[in-house]
């Protein structure tokens, strides 16, 4: 008995510094920020970054979509939002067909939002589509947002 405390109590100190060792060599994650000075220095004062690459994998923050003073359809802000995140993969070295996860992030009714969604999003995401999952929200960070599109995507980087 005693002697198979001793080696359990070997495989989890093993088991530890394999974990610990896995951990120091993985690559720091890097991160993209803004081009525009101004939405730079907004997104270092509130501690956020455009998006975090780690390994394989890059982690876009939400961008947030609302009709502008005078616009009566949700179409210019989603079309707005889908450029940006465009303009985002292009400096990442990515593209749409680079997306894993699509979510959505949605506050008030739905239906209406997803109706004005769906035919954008249909311009820049096509076959095969990624996961897409739509959250309602009671409050998202912009005010005057009605919807935040945050993106999970392949690093292109990886596939070379």
């Amino acid at each position: 008995m005693h002697n198979g405390l001793k080696f359990t109590g070997a495989i989890a100190l093993a088991l530890f510094a394999a974990g610990g060792a896995q951990a120091q060599d993985a690559p720091p994650k890097q991160t993209l920020m803004p081009e525009n000075a101004e939405a730079r220095a907004f997104q270092e004062a509130v501690g956020y970054s455009s998006a975090v690459i780690h390994g394989d994998t890059i982690y876009l923050s939400g961008v947030v979509a609302g009709p502008l003073e005078g616009e009566d359809s949700m179409e210019p802000a989603f079309t707005r939002a889908f450029e940006y995140l465009t303009r985002t993969l292009e400096r990442l070295g990515a593209t749409w067909d680079d997306v894993l996860v699509f979510d959505t992030f949605h506050q008030g009714p739905m239906g209406p939002q997803l109706d004005a969604l769906v035919p954008v999003k249909n311009r820049y995401i096509t076959a095969p589509f990624p996961a897409w999952t739509a959250v309602g929200v009671t409050e998202l960070y912009e005010p005057t947002a009605l919807v935040e599109i945050r993106l999970t995507v392949r690093n292109p980087q990886d596939r070379q």
